[in-house]
């Protein structure tokens, strides 16, 4: 069974300040803003929601579809999704738009600067769920707007089940949306503060939420996740990971976790033990690409953590 990948594929441009912020921002000059940082080292990854469930979803034994929208800069993603034999065939080419692309300043205090283009991520709608075939498992990740709302109102009209992961993209919809969203799915999964927001926004409870689907997930990285499922609250422990190293990509590398266990039909508390296991070997690399494991590997680690096999 394929599992379609809906969402963001991206460039991520990391630079490194050999310094401070703080020195170099004058809060009585906030008012006119204007800085410069040299920034020696540098470095570009491959990411995006869809690019990294992928890549862990394919690095556990699964079968992932990507959909989703680039630009004309795409050819060394392209080539590199060639080498890890994940097929491109619903990666839409969108003419003069840019791949969506994020470049991260950070300082010696790993205060962050983050500027975010979406590019031709805001074309996602130009994909349709119906274009694939043999599909039994989606997920609606972060995207462009039209995008998600669209495919999701696709799987649930065709009757694929759906993970429905908003991410950060959570704050573009209302509280009406956001409702309809999990209503439309069958599992939805978000970090710790995205939970309070979902809250804030359809003014219903975690508790009262899960009752629409067959499971809601609640990550809270160092503290584990929890499971909320027919009335019950599944914890889930975390992984400790061999370095805490980038935290970057760990949620999706979770997120792949939870699709395995979910096409393969596992109870929840091995399908969560999945996941967290799934962040805690990404978060020892930088990037949110850069770890691999055999299947067998994994399976290995698993029995390790947890003392029994995966299923």
């Amino acid at each position: 069974m394929r599992t379609l990948i809906c969402g963001s594929i991206a460039y991520d441009t990391i630079m490194v300040f050999h310094d401070h912020f703080k020195n170099h921002i004058l809060p009585e000059k906030i008012n006119i803003l204007n800085v410069a940082f040299l920034v020696p080292d540098m470095r570009r990854e491959f990411g995006g929601c869809a690019g990294n469930i992928a890549y862990n979803l394919a690095m556990i034994g699964g079968a992932p579809l990507i959909m989703a929208t680039v630009g004309e800069d795409y050819q060394p993603y392209a080539n590199r999704l060639e080498k890890l034999n994940l097929a491109q065939t619903h990666i839409k080419h969108v003419k003069d738009t840019f791949t969506a692309q994020a470049f991260i300043t950070t300082d010696l205090a790993d205060n962050q600067i983050t500027a975010f283009h979406p590019g031709a991520m805001n074309f996602s709608h130009k994909n349709h769920v119906a274009d694939a075939k043999d599909i039994g498992l989606g997920i609606v990740s972060p995207d462009g707007r039209d995008g998600m709302l669209q495919h999701a109102r696709e799987f649930h009209e065709s009757g694929i089940p759906f993970l429905f992961d908003p991410g950060q993209g959570l704050p573009m919809f209302s509280g009406t949306e956001l409702h309809n969203f999990i209503k439309q799915s069958d599992y939805v999964t978000v970090n710790d503060y995205e939970s309070q927001l979902l809250q804030e926004r359809t003014e219903c409870t975690l508790e009262e939420l899960a009752k629409l689907v067959k499971g809601l997930i609640v990550t809270k990285g160092a503290q584990g996740s929890v499971i909320f499922s027919n009335g019950k609250q599944i914890d889930i422990p975390c992984v400790k990971s061999d370095e805490q190293l980038d935290p970057t990509g760990c949620g999706d590398a979770y997120r792949a976790g939870l699709l395995y266990g979910i096409a393969n039909q596992m109870d929840w508390q091995t399908t969560g033990q999945l996941g967290s296991l799934m962040g805690a070997l990404k978060i020892s690399q930088r990037g949110g690409q850069n770890h691999s494991f055999s299947s067998e590997e994994i399976a290995q680690r698993y029995f390790e953590e947890f003392g029994s096999r995966i299923p």
